[in-house]
């Protein structure tokens, strides 16, 4: 810390009870009370520095005993600062630094200490040392941390807390190391670098950007405030201010750390602390109001953490909708442990759901021109390689939605129709499976088991069972809690998966000759894909192997569809919608194996 050495003489003051006295051989004809201190000192020494000392003696001197009484308790510091300037006075030795280098200053020019009353008076001293102290970094934090209190005001007016923030900026912004490496905290460290006298040697890692953060965050907020103006006026990137409104925050903000890494362990030691729910309120409704309007600036974790922890503390509307637009900006970098929002309102629901679906509402419109070019960019299943990059983070919330829904379904006051307003905003071209929907839907059937067959089929409709993955039909098909008519179409779509193979499977062996040899499958056009193009070659007992496997798997499944049919409707309408599909008879199998036959025998 740098450090000042003004006067030369030795200390003569002495503390009696509440009242410094200056020892001379004179007695003393001035007393000067700062708050509950006071200082009994000469005139000459006073009024030959100070031009409002000047003026307070002329006024208020006795002219028959020629002492006189001043009174000084608005001075900038308080008694403590006035002890230092009275030393001054007399050239007593005192050292000016970074701790009260602002007081003296602002001391100085309260007391009108310019050089009209004496070459290198107080202003101009404490004026040289403080341009010192602001071209160190450390100094420079220490300095704006005493602009505070009774001598924020004056600070103020001689634009030192401006001259303090200004520092602090272009030294933020600079390159990491220009400066030298600040270490203002003892328990601050570089990790996995090694530094001497503030140089790093070849080897070292590049100083990480983030150096700063902690050094500001011991700040009283509106000083850093007005530092983070001052950041992003010099163009200081947005997700480097973003980190350190993170840090800030997760300083002083209480309950913020729900899910993110451990809060810092010296917040404890903080200069100042935010205690009481009003300021906590107050303090984060600011720093969102500070946050960076770029779009992937703030974390999306973050964001959702400043916003549970808005509904909690109850901050304003514009407040939480301000960091639901930025999260539905963004909210295909979320997860889903993320969005449980607590519920705070009077609905009964133990998260907030509502606040879900507005984010989701809010990404939607972000993304709608690419929803209204679906139709262009998905068809078949297949997509653009073009629309791939704009379709990822539709695909992506797709999954986040579904994971969502599956962590809150077992919630028994979930309302059917807040499950369905959400899983109904995400596209079906969202979904390219529905195993995350129907995972989410089965969660809500056995947490709900009082819905009425209505209910469950109105739930059911957001199900594609034409999308779900081989596991997921299997689950469905024994899965007592869908409606029947679910049922009926997941065997449905399997059985014509299993039909369509098989047949594809007696195609190709129309391309095998009658001695069992190998042969090439043809390409579309019409050229055979030999070894050299990677094609697969297959014989006849290979693909009979495949198919009596396929067999296999389709009469299964249609003792399976038999035994629900029986359970459930005996030989009703259940019945005839099995002998429509095909599975009350054997006959397409036994086609199909006449035809395995006529092609082994080459007829």
């Amino acid at each position: 810390m740098a450090t000042m050495k003004l006067g030369s003489k030795t200390d003569s003051f002495q503390l009696e009870d509440q009242t410094w006295i200056c020892m001379t051989d004179l007695a003393s004809d001035v007393t000067v009370k700062v708050g509950e201190m006071s200082f009994q000192l000469h005139k000459f020494p006073l009024i030959n520095r100070s031009g409002t000392l000047q003026e307070e003696v002329n006024k208020s001197q006795d002219d028959e005993s020629g002492t006189c009484e001043v009174n000084l308790s608005d001075i900038p510091g308080g008694f403590k600062t006035f002890e230092l300037v009275a030393r001054f006075f007399y050239d007593i030795k005192i050292e000016l630094n970074a701790q009260n280098i602002v007081a003296l200053r602002c001391a100085g020019e309260f007391l009108k200490m310019t050089d009209d009353f004496g070459e290198g008076n107080l202003i101009t001293q404490t004026e040289n040392f403080l341009t010192e102290v602001l071209s160190n970094w450390n100094d420079s934090i220490r300095a704006l941390q005493t602009c505070a209190d009774d001598v924020l005001e004056h600070a103020e007016k001689l634009h030192i807390v401006s001259r303090c923030i200004d520092s602090l900026a272009k030294k933020a912004c600079a390159e990491p190391g220009t400066f030298g490496w600040p270490l203002l905290h003892e328990s601050y460290s570089m990790e996995g670098s090694m530094l001497w006298n503030g140089i790093a040697d070849e080897k070292t890692e590049s100083l990480r950007r983030d150096w700063w953060y902690r050094d500001v965050s011991y700040l009283k907020f509106q000083m850093y405030k007005e530092l983070i103006k001052a950041l992003k006026s010099k163009g200081m990137k947005p997700a480097e201010v973003a980190g350190s409104l993170k840090h800030y925050s997760r300083r002083y903000l209480q309950g913020l750390t729900r899910r993110m890494s451990q809060p810092d362990p010296s917040a404890s030691t903080s200069a100042w602390t935010v205690s009481s729910e009003t300021d906590q309120r107050r303090l984060l409704e600011e720093i969102v109001d500070l946050l960076p309007s770029e779009k992937g600036a703030a974390p999306t974790q973050f964001l959702l953490s400043l916003l549970r922890t808005a509904v909690v503390l109850n901050a304003n509307p514009a407040c939480k909708e301000n960091l639901e637009k930025r999260i539905g900006n963004q909210l295909d970098d979320a997860q889903a442990e993320d969005l449980k929002i607590p519920n705070v309102t009077s609905s009964k629901t133990l998260y907030d759901v509502d606040c879900i679906q507005r984010i989701l509402d809010h990404f939607i419109f972000a993304y709608q021109s690419s929803f209204a070019a679906s139709p262009d960019i998905v068809e078949e299943g297949q997509t653009v390689p073009a629309a791939v990059e704009v379709l990822t983070p539709i695909t992506m919330v797709g999954r986040l939605i579904d994971g969502y829904l599956a962590e809150v379904s077992a919630d028994e006051n979930l309302k059917c129709t807040q499950f369905q307003a959400i899983a109904a905003l995400v596209p079906d071209y969202a979904r390219p499976l529905d195993d995350g929907i129907y995972r989410a839907i089965d969660i809500y059937l056995k947490a709900h088991p009082k819905m009425t067959d209505s209910e469950r089929e109105q739930l059911c409709r957001l199900l594609n069972c034409q999308k779900l993955s081989l596991e997921a039909c299997t689950h469905a098909a024994q899965n007592e809690r869908l409606p029947l008519r679910v049922i009926v179409q997941v065997l449905f779509f399997e059985q014509l998966r299993l039909r369509t193979t098989i047949a594809g499977w007696f195609f190709v062996s129309d391309n095998v000759d009658r001695n069992g040899s190998r042969v090439l499958p043809r390409s579309t056009n019409g050229e055979a894909t030999g070894e050299e193009n990677g094609g697969a070659k297959l014989t006849v007992d290979e693909i009979k192997l495949r198919v009596s496997e396929l067999e296999k798997e389709c009469d299964g499944m249609r003792q399976q569809i038999t035994k629900i049919g029986k359970s459930k409707s005996g030989s009703g309408p259940f019945g005839s919608i099995c002998r429509r599909l095909g599975f009350g008879s054997t006959k397409p199998i036994q086609q199909a194996q006449a035809d395995q036959k006529t092609a082994d025998t080459g007829c």
